[in-house]
Parts: structure tokens; C-alpha cells; sequence
């Protein structure tokens, strides 16, 4: 029998609602029982936690080191590594909003809003989130930065959440529109019915840019819908270790891709005073997938901005799906892929932001690991004057073991990786901007790290301006870092960084920058998860007059584990 949920049981409480996959804790248990023959039947794990535990095999016992996953001890007395299991398991959830606004030109348009939160216990989630305009003529402002939310039980399928957010962006102004330093603070009060693993909810929120002379600030009525899941992770200080999971660990994708392209407007594309645009944009950017079925479908987030041809400052976040079908061989695979999500800025018309892409792909599955891709395709703003044929490569690397992606086993082992998820916070000594006059910039945004084995790991960052004059300012910058072994709860390392900035008047030439940095972290002792990095560095801009600043960095942290492919020994 199936245990009900925690949730359920604590009547006086006010949890942070979850549903765990509940086919994929029976597929776990059936597996544990016909190995060991140990487990009760019917067993399934907790809400808060899975752990799955391997059978006696060849002669080998199986047992669990005080909390630190299970150890295997065969009758000779050999002791091969330890091999950790997943159990960490955490609610959380994914959150669409849709806020109508008023602009100060009397003009209206909403909010659409992206939110993904875990537990940080019964009551409390954050997590990282995005906001951009999808309606009136708006389209390119954008802000990304963290959601916290407290929720309250006042029903068996009802809940109360009170949010707040606060981001850094923009994208669209001038001389009655203005961002200010880019801060954008969102606070939310909603009322939620629940539905299976699905909420929907009304309520009222507050948006404003409250720095600087920015002068966009409305209350009105917002909309929510949700979905509730789960977040499995192993602890950070396992990584490097054999580890075993029965789901996906992390926040779920099996791929992160880095990529680079080109695209060419139409003829009736325009700016957004009018002009033609007729010149090659470049573009750089990445993306996350995850696979389903038999590893031949997909669905995914990708973002990307202008790397070159004048129009630093564009951006563009999309949802993608896609199929395909292995020619000659499953690693070989052509298909198509259709896309659809917000971008802007740069001078360009998109109206009210709204994309539309659609296109064939091609990807080479390695005997390696890493995946080569290249994708062709059409976009169009349905609501501006835009489009234009794009081609582009990516490389992208596993998150989740292949096989998980080929199909999917109800048991998986690898190797575990750390990963860290940060609130960023860098400071920009001396901007040069487009009207000559100089300017330090504090920015908002979001990074992440992960584990490459070795001192190696990669690294990327996506944020804006939030403090000074360079409202609508935004960068995404990708790249690989090294660091030394934890000593005494510290580490230092260094990383180098290449990606794409512009808009808020800052001269970046065609957009393309690049960023180096030496940084210190305090990560604690034991199994702590909390990480507080700061770091100095340069940054710089590689087109036009290729001018560059100092800068340093603040970073918040949260670690986990997630579960990666096997390494090589």
C-alpha cells in the first residue's frame, strides 16, 4: 500500500505542496524487491525522500554507512568504492504568471512570467525566475533574477502564496518608458485550487522599477498555473562518486548545449524607428533538453542574444520541441524542431515580442559522450516586422547518463556531479557608454557551475544592470573553470568567460565579450550546501572600441549533486 502523502497527514501545517511521480516509485520498489526479495511489498518511498538500496550479488553484502549511501563489502574482505543513492528529494514546482500593466504612455501590456522553486522547508521555496513583455508593443523588455514564496494551507486542494521577486533588466525605453538602473521588484499575494499534480490561481501584484529614473510601476490582477514535482539530489560533497538514482537528479534535464550561429533578416524587417534591416546578425547562446520516449523526442529552454552586426542588446528566450530519427545509426539523427518564446530589443521590430521558429536538425550522438548539433530554421514575429532564415552548431554535453536518455531504466548508475545554482551580483567599475561619458554598474542575475571531474567545471552566467545608469543592459556569458581542493571549508579557482552583452547605452561594439576571474569560496565543513563566492576579475568587449573594466563579484549559492555519466578509472 502506497503511504499518503506527508502533506496530507499534517492538517495544522502549511507544506509546501508536492506530488512526487508515483510510477516512478513504483518502478523503484518493484526493482529493490525482485534484486533483494527484502523490501515489503507495495513499499514506495516517501514524499521527502527515495532511496533505493542495491541486492546481494556474487557473494557481496550491502549495507548503509550512517546516511552516506550504501557499502558494498564482498566475503574476501575487498571494499570497492562507495556507491551513493540519491536522497535528497525535495518538493518543488513550476510557475507560469501572466501579469496585465499599464506603461506610463498609457499604453498596456503584461508580464508573462517564468518561475521554478524547491523546498527549502514545509512552507518556504525559491528559486530561479525570468519576466518578458508578451503584449502591446513591448516586445525585447526583459528581467531575470529569484522568486521566494511562503505558502499556507487553508484547504484540502486550496493554498494561499504570498511571493516576492526581484530581477534586473529591461530592454525598452526612451524618454517616457524608462527602466531606471534596471531592479524590478514584483510582489504577489494569490489564492491557488489545486488539481492533481496542476494549481491555477488569481490574485494581485505589485510591478515596479523603483531605482534610478525609472518610471514603470502598476498594480493589477495576475494569473498563475502550476505544476508540482520533485527536486532529487545527491549531496555536493559525494561528487566524483559511484552514484544510483531512479529518476532524473537535478532540475531534470538530460543536456546543456553551448552554440553559436548566424541569421539573416527578410526584406520587410525593420527597426523599430522603420529603417530596413538587411545585415547578418550573429547570435550566441545555450540551451537545456530533456528526453522522453525512446530518446528520439525532446522539449527544451534555449536563450540566446546578439553576438555581432549592430544590434547588441537583442534577446531572445524559447521553448523548443522536437523529434527525430536515426539514419544508418541511432547516434546519426535528422528531424525537425518547432520553437516558440519572446525577444527583442537591439532596435529591432518584434511587436509584442512573440517568436515563432521552425526548422530541421541534425545531431551526431558521440561514442564520447558530448553531442555535435546543427540546426537550420525560419523565425517570425507574428506581431512585428521580422524574420529571417538562421543556421546554427552546438556542442552540447550530458547531464544525465545516455543510457537514461536512450531509454529510460528504471535504476541508473554514473558518477555523481556537483552543480551550483547562484545569486549573482557583480560590479562593473567603469562602463564606457555610446555617449561617451563613463559609469560604474552593479548588476543582478543568476549563475551556474558544474563538476567536470578534476579540478575542471564549467561555468555560465545570465543577468542585467540593476544599480546605476545602465537600465535594459544585459549579458549571458558561458565558460570552463579550474579550482583547487576544499581546505578548512575554503576554495579558490579561476575561470575564463566568452558570451554576448548590450542595450542601456553601453558600448559593447557588435555585442560579443568575454570576462576573467580568480574568486574565493567559503563552502563550510561537513555536508553543508550553502556556497558564498567572491571573486575579481576583468571583463571586455571585443567589438568596437574593445574597451574594458574591472569588476567584482558577489555570489550566493546552493549546491547539490546530480547523478552524470560513469567516469572513466
Amino acid at each position: 500500500m502506497i503511504p499518503m502523502p506527508r502533506s496530507a497527514l499534517i492538517a495544522s501545517k502549511a507544506p509546501f505542496p508536492s506530488r512526487p511521480l508515483l510510477l516512478c516509485s513504483a518502478l523503484l520498489a518493484a526493482q529493490a524487491q525482485a534484486q533483494t526479495q527484502a523490501q515489503a511489498p507495495g513499499a514506495a518511498p516517501s514524499v521527502f525522500s527515495a532511496e533505493v538500496q542495491d541486492a546481494n550479488r556474487a557473494g557481496g553484502v550491502t549495507t548503509t554507512d550512517a546516511g552516506n549511501g550504501p557499502v558494498r563489502a564482498t566475503l574476501s574482505g575487498m571494499e570497492p568504492p562507495r556507491v551513493v543513492t540519491a536522497t535528497d528529494s525535495r518538493p518543488a514546482a513550476f510557475e507560469l504568471n501572466w501579469s496585465p500593466i499599464k506603461m506610463p504612455t498609457g499604453q498596456k501590456t503584461a508580464l508573462l512570467g517564468a518561475h521554478y522553486m524547491v523546498a527549502i522547508n514545509e512552507d518556504w521555496g525559491i528559486g530561479p525566475a525570468a519576466y518578458g513583455a508578451a503584449q502591446g508593443e513591448f516586445g525585447g523588455l526583459f528581467t531575470v533574477g529569484f522568486n521566494l514564496q511562503r505558502r499556507f494551507r487553508v484547504g484540502p486542494n486550496l493554498h494561499l502564496a504570498a511571493s516576492v521577486y526581484a530581477g534586473a533588466g529591461g530592454g525598452v525605453s526612451s524618454d517616457r518608458v524608462r527602466p531606471g538602473g534596471g531592479l524590478m521588484l514584483r510582489p504577489e499575494l494569490s489564492l491557488r485550487g489545486e488539481f492533481g499534480n496542476w494549481y491555477a490561481g488569481v490574485g494581485v501584484s505589485h510591478v515596479t522599477f523603483p531605482n534610478g529614473n525609472g518610471n514603470i510601476k502598476d498594480t493589477g490582477v495576475a494569473f498563475t498555473l502550476g505544476r508540482m514535482d520533485r527536486f532529487l539530489s545527491f549531496n555536493p560533497s559525494d561528487s566524483g562518486s559511484p552514484g544510483r538514482a531512479g529518476d532524473r537528479t537535478g532540475m531534470g534535464f538530460d543536456e546543456i548545449a553551448l552554440s553559436a550561429g548566424v541569421e539573416k533578416p527578410r526584406s520587410g524587417s525593420r527597426t523599430r524607428g522603420g529603417a530596413p534591416l538587411t545585415g547578418r546578425k550573429g547570435k550566441a547562446g545555450g540551451d537545456l533538453r530533456q528526453y522522453f520516449g525512446d530518446g528520439s523526442s525532446w522539449w527544451g529552454l534555449e536563450a540566446s542574444g546578439a553576438a555581432s552586426g549592430g544590434h547588441d542588446g537583442y534577446m531572445e528566450i524559447l521553448a523548443n520541441a522536437g523529434q527525430d530519427w536515426g539514419i544508418g545509426s541511432q547516434r546519426l539523427r535528422v528531424g525537425g524542431q518547432l520553437s516558440f518564446g519572446l525577444g527583442g530589443g537591439g532596435d529591432m521590430d518584434t511587436g509584442n515580442g512573440w517568436l515563432v521558429r521552425v526548422g530541421p536538425t541534425l545531431r551526431w550522438i558521440t561514442p564520447w559522450g558530448p553531442t555535435l548539433r546543427l540546426d537550420a530554421g525560419y523565425m517570425k514575429a507574428p506581431w512585428g516586422h521580422y524574420d529571417s532564415f538562421q543556421v546554427r552548431g552546438s556542442l552540447a554535453l550530458p547531464l544525465e547518463k545516455v543510457s537514461r536518455i536512450l531509454n529510460t531504466p528504471p535504476l541508473e548508475s554514473g558518477t555523481v556531479r556537483a552543480q551550483t545554482l547562484y545569486l549573482s551580483m557583480p560590479y562593473f567599475k567603469e562602463f564606457k557608454f555610446k555617449d561617451g561619458s563613463r559609469d560604474n554598474v552593479t548588476g543582478l542575475g543568476i549563475g551556474m557551475t558544474r563538476d567536470f571531474g578534476g579540478p575542471w567545471y564549467g561555468v555560465a552566467h545570465a543577468g542585467s544592470a540593476a544599480l546605476g545608469k545602465a537600465g535594459a543592459f544585459s549579458y549571458g556569458m558561458f565558460g570552463l573553470g579550474a579550482q583547487s581542493p576544499k581546505w578548512n571549508g575554503l576554495r579558490v579557482g579561476a575561470e575564463a568567460l566568452v558570451g554576448a552583452a548590450g542595450g542601456g547605452g553601453v558600448s559593447v561594439g557588435g555585442g560579443a565579450v568575454t570576462q576573467g576571474e580568480v574568486w574565493t569560496q567559503w563552502e563550510g565543513t561537513g555536508r553543508d550546501r550553502l556556497r558564498v563566492k567572491v571573486g575579481v576579475g576583468q571583463w571586455k568587449a571585443l567589438g568596437g572600441e574593445k574597451h574594458s573594466t574591472p569588476m567584482v563579484s558577489l555570489n550566493i549559492g546552493w549546491a547539490f549533486g546530480t547523478l552524470g555519466p560513469a567516469a572513466k578509472r
